[in-house]
């Protein structure tokens, strides 16, 4: 058993955090909106009033946040901050998805405390979390992986050492923006089939099964066609890591012409109110929902 403290309750947090009390771990919530600890108090965690609370006799802390802004807030805030009270020898590890040069500040800020630190975002969204089949990215010295490897097998099908510090931030990045790049297509598509005449059921299921056609870019047609909307993956956020990875990309020096199109058709989705829809409404831009 270990003692954890995991910070951010969101749609992936509250499901995350719940496998960690069925492996009978000691577990310490912690949630800006405290109404989102109630549920995971009940199912046998405690709920802290801040992350500094949550963190006090933590021996491994989880944060789970929206963006950079949010995860220093949870780790370095002055009065609150988790670092402020997290013993030496304890482990740190950030799995949101945050930019690279965030995530070695931070690793910088614990390592001046007497913290480990792992950059161990995840590939998967809210079905993943809730089955424990996420994939993890992990940046981290390799005898921080090998610590913290089973714990995360705990919440994940999956754990890959992705090398030092950053590197998982900036696969993460990579991933959802490849992800993001095929959702669009898919949706320029289907609308332009539906446009010219086509059935768009059978198109979609032609297009499915030739090797060029990956299983997210199947699965995304599939909602759009039937006007799954749920967010999953809202587009708020899948337009925040583009900008984070057109972030990395200029200071990089790289070009991204691909990259800052689909930005664009972000922006032109949250512009039209689809902000808190699941990336695969973009389709409402192209093709009239279908139930």
């Amino acid at each position: 058993m270990t003692n954890i403290a995991f910070l951010g309750l969101g749609a992936m947090g509250s499901r995350m955090v719940r496998h960690l009390i069925a492996a009978d771990h000691s577990v310490t919530v912690w949630n800006r909106t405290h109404d989102a600890t109630k549920p995971l108090a009940e199912s046998g965690a405690v709920a802290a009033e801040t992350p500094a609370d949550a963190a006090r006799h933590a021996e491994v802390v989880i944060s789970m946040v929206r963006d950079d802004e949010a995860s220093r807030e949870v780790w370095l805030n002055e009065q609150t901050g988790a670092l402020k009270t997290l013993p030496k020898g304890a482990i740190a590890i950030e799995s949101s998805t945050l930019t690279p040069a965030w995530i070695e500040e931070l690793a910088i800020a614990c390592k001046l405390v007497g913290i480990e630190f792992a950059d161990a975002p995840v590939a998967g969204s809210r079905p993943q979390a809730e089955a424990a089949k996420l994939i993890y990215l992990v940046g981290a010295e390799g005898s921080t992986f090998a610590h913290i490897k089973p714990l995360l097998l705990q919440m994940g099908g999956a754990v890959h050492h992705t090398g030092t510090i950053g590197t998982g931030a900036r696969i993460k990045l990579a991933v959802n923006a490849l992800f993001g790049v095929q959702v669009g297509v898919v949706a320029e598509l289907l609308g332009l089939l539906k446009k010219s005449g086509m059935d768009l059921q059978q198109a979609h299921e032609i297009i499915g099964s030739t090797p060029v056609c990956s299983p997210a870019a199947k699965l995304a047609g599939d909602a759009m066609i039937a006007g799954q909307f749920a967010p999953a993956f809202p587009i708020e956020l899948v337009d925040k890591d583009f900008g984070y990875v057109r972030s990395l990309a200029v200071g990089s020096g790289c070009d991204m012409p691909l990259i800052d199109c689909t930005y664009q058709v972000l922006q032109r989705a949250i512009s039209t109110g689809l902000a808190d829809k699941n990336i695969t409404a973009i389709a409402q831009l192209y093709m009239e929902a279908e139930s």
